[in-house]
């Protein structure tokens, strides 16, 4: 199966980015990117549209001469390195949703796009979406490119054998508390011997946390992971475990794909590019998905930003050719090419989206997911909150794949929290 483009989250790279960054004085990086027609553009493999990249040349070519680079490997390691080196900066840098907080901090080194008119353009976008964006400071970083909106996939012959409602909208209606979809699990394992709801606990944890409107650190770099929003996550994610409704397997596996393709994993909460994931992993489960609402609410996983560097000699231009890329046509366009779930409301309603899905049976799946994506909690996102979370993603990991007890799990993943906090400045 093919790994999310989005990549792993890492534990400590935040504050090894706000280092790096920080290190650099305000204005100084160098206008390398750029020398007067020439433009760069870096991003990675299914950050952006090839068409619309493509698009953009044709477009822009009378004025710019657009160099657009796609980076592999660990993508912030990258640009961060290069932004600290003052040298081969690019004009246009993509930034990954998941990177997002650890750049506000160091907002001075990339354009303010309001300074460029960005407010013109506020209307078009999510909102939750857009103040992602913004650093602490009012300035504006990153434009919005894509978002994740999480739904519940799941077989549809699967559940319709196991006694379980099978319909896209009785699922949403009949399965939308966690108890229901955890009795919906019961169920299924009973009536489908060997069948698992989930693949694991994380399923369970990340999504539910995502849910809510709080992470792990507030806006007063205070440690919040130990309060009630994140408990509750870390309990429903334990009693999925006891209640035996998730598997022992590891996702991307080949006896993971093997379980879904033989139906004894037919569900899973994922985002909207997890439909493109089904489809290259397990092609010959074609015809047999449909798309649910998940259970409470919507929660995201994933989206990323544009960004325009302190290199680039001329930033007028570039947000120009952000925007038009960026706009609804060309998300359209995106969510076609790589599955790029727009952050245009706009985009909802065109003829790229609307199109049925014969993976999904001819479901028109952005039905739910457009809806879903309108629905998003607004959360304040740390540049802290990844090397926070993580020692509690691990702790939670051990229980479900180890059978750690959850108690010494809980108070050993609040113990590194704790060192960890002290070591960043955070207070707890």
């Amino acid at each position: 199966m093919r790994l999310s483009r989005r990549g792993l989250l890492r534990a400590g790279l935040a504050p090894a980015a706000v280092a790096a960054l920080g290190g650099l004085a305000s204005g100084c990086a160098v206008p390398t990117g750029s020398t007067g027609r020439n433009m760069v553009l870096w991003y990675w493999s299914g950050g952006l549209s090839d068409t619309v990249v493509k698009n953009a040349r044709t477009r822009y070519g009378g004025t710019v001469d657009l160099q657009a680079i796609q980076i592999g490997g660990y993508y912030r390691s990258k640009l961060i390195t290069t932004m600290a080196g003052r040298a081969h900066i690019p004009d246009i840098a993509g930034l990954k949703g998941e990177d997002m907080a650890s750049y506000l901090p160091n907002a001075d080194q990339f354009v303010d796009l309001r300074t460029l008119g960005a407010d013109r353009y506020k209307s078009r976008y999510l909102s939750w979406k857009w103040d992602q964006g913004i650093a602490d400071d009012g300035s504006m970083i990153g434009f919005p490119i894509d978002c994740g909106p999480v739904a519940h996939l799941y077989q549809y012959d699967v559940f319709r054998k196991a006694g379980l409602p099978y319909e896209p909208d009785d699922v949403s209606k009949e399965l939308n508390t966690w108890e229901k979809f955890f009795a919906a699990g019961e169920q299924l394992r009973k009536r489908i011997p060997g069948a698992s709801l989930l693949t694991d606990v994380n399923a369970v944890f990340d999504n539910v946390v995502n849910q809510g409107s709080e992470r792990y650190v507030d806006r007063d770099r205070h440690f919040i992971g130990d309060r009630e929003h994140v408990r509750r996550a870390w309990d429903l994610a334990v009693e999925a475990k006891r209640r035996g409704l998730v598997s022992d397997l590891v996702t991307g596996t080949p006896d993971q794909l093997s379980a879904v393709e033989d139906g004894k994993l037919p569900s899973q909460l994922g985002a909207s590019w997890a439909t493109f994931d089904l489809k290259n992993g397990v092609p010959r489960t074609k015809g047999r998905w449909r798309v649910a609402d998940m259970p409470v609410r919507p929660a995201n996983n994933g989206g990323s930003f544009l960004s325009i560097t302190r290199a680039c000699r001329e930033p007028e231009q570039a947000f120009r050719l952000i925007a038009w890329m960026l706009d609804a046509k060309n998300q359209a366009q995106g969510y076609v090419d790589a599955g790029l779930f727009p952050s245009t409301p706009a985009s909802y309603g065109l003829s790229q989206l609307r199109d049925p899905d014969p993976f999904f049976g001819g479901q028109v799946t952005t039905e739910v997911f457009g809806p879903a994506a309108q629905k998003i909690a607004i959360a304040y996102n740390s540049p802290f909150d990844i090397a926070l979370g993580q020692p509690v993603k691990d702790e939670i990991k051990n229980v479900g794949v180890l059978g750690k007890d959850p108690d010494t799990a809980w108070s050993d993943a609040m113990s590194k929290c704790r060192r960890i906090a002290e070591h960043l400045g955070v207070s707890h």
